[in-house]
């Protein structure tokens, strides 16, 4: 009997044996593979923007002898750069038309009263960059129109006009450029125009002068390469029969209002200059070639790499 039972148990256990074995086994787990990562550009290491217009409350006028005037600020995602613009433009104002302080200051003080007094009320303006900017250029408004108002009590038919444009010339490195341009007409002969560059280091977020960009001791090196492009520029332009003619009465001099394009260092001149107001806003290029020595590498410009395909090994 006890032999029966010992087989029954043999059988039962070979039995369970069979049926595990032809039990389909779960695969072991694969580690899973890593998406590629996707590298976000760095935004804070660009310009990015775009200009935005001030309301700048005008009177009603018809016809084609009414005041026109347009300005512009920026707005991007460098706030200490369209800080520093926005008071560029008050020193641009500054230079086109004339206030008188001590009114300026009463109306400015009057202003903040009437802000301070709305601030209280659920529907108060929040003071954003280009409200504060709105605020600071209503002296220069009022000027304006003091203006127009005089040239038509003297029976003037003349459009005065004011225009000032920030734009956007370069978004990264080696520099951030901003390019502040203004064009006016207040009676006279003719109107004026002028264009200012202003270069930035996104890093250490300040403006970057020309002497910055420039090897030390170089100065003078950069004065003269610059000299040998105005005598090609006032030659090619038939201004004169001679350098030493045209220096008579327009010398040359280095400029400090700078931008790195990309066929060379850009010197941008003001009307007068250099010139007579027939050559407009002048402009010297020194090919980044002849800057060897002179300007600092990182200013250079980056060459593309070439692509493999095209690669040639020379026999």
């Amino acid at each position: 009997m006890l032999k029966q039972k010992n087989i029954w148990i043999m059988t039962l256990l070979a039995s369970a044996v069979l049926l595990s074995a032809c039990q389909p086994q779960k695969a072991e787990p694969q580690p899973e593979t890593e998406k590629p990562k996707t590298t976000v550009p760095d935004q804070q290491m660009k310009l990015i923007g775009d200009t935005e217009t001030l309301t700048l409350n005008l009177p009603e006028c018809d016809g084609k002898s009414c005041p026109e005037i347009k300005i512009e600020r920026l707005n991007t995602n460098q706030s200490f750069i369209d800080a520093y613009i926005d008071q560029e433009i008050l020193k641009l104002l500054s230079q086109i038309l004339s206030i008188e302080p001590a009114k300026d200051q009463t109306k400015l003080a009057s202003r903040e009263a009437t802000a301070s007094s709305e601030a209280t009320t659920p529907l108060a303006q929040v003071a954003t960059p280009k409200l504060i900017l709105e605020q600071q250029t209503e002296p220069f408004m009022q000027a304006f129109l003091k203006l127009d108002k005089e040239l038509k009590a003297l029976s003037s038919a003349q459009q005065i006009s004011l225009m000032i444009k920030p734009k956007i010339l370069n978004a990264e490195k080696p520099l951030a450029t901003v390019v502040l341009n203004s064009s006016s007409y207040l009676g006279g002969a003719h109107g004026a125009s002028s264009q200012q560059y202003y270069n930035f280091d996104l890093q250490s977020k300040k403006r970057i002068q020309l002497d910055d960009i420039l090897l030390p001791q170089q100065k003078m090196a950069l004065q003269s390469k610059a000299y040998e492009a105005f005598k090609v520029w006032v030659m090619d332009a038939k201004l004169a029969n001679s350098i030493e003619e045209y220096e008579q009465i327009w010398k040359f001099k280095l400029s400090d209002n700078y931008y790195l394009a990309k066929n060379g260092l850009v010197l941008q001149y003001a009307e007068y200059e250099i010139g007579p107001y027939v050559v407009g806003l002048p402009r010297l290029t020194i090919p980044y070639d002849q800057l060897k020595g002179i300007l600092k590498t990182q200013y250079f410009p980056v060459s593309d790499p070439v692509p493999a395909s095209e690669a040639k090994v020379k026999s």
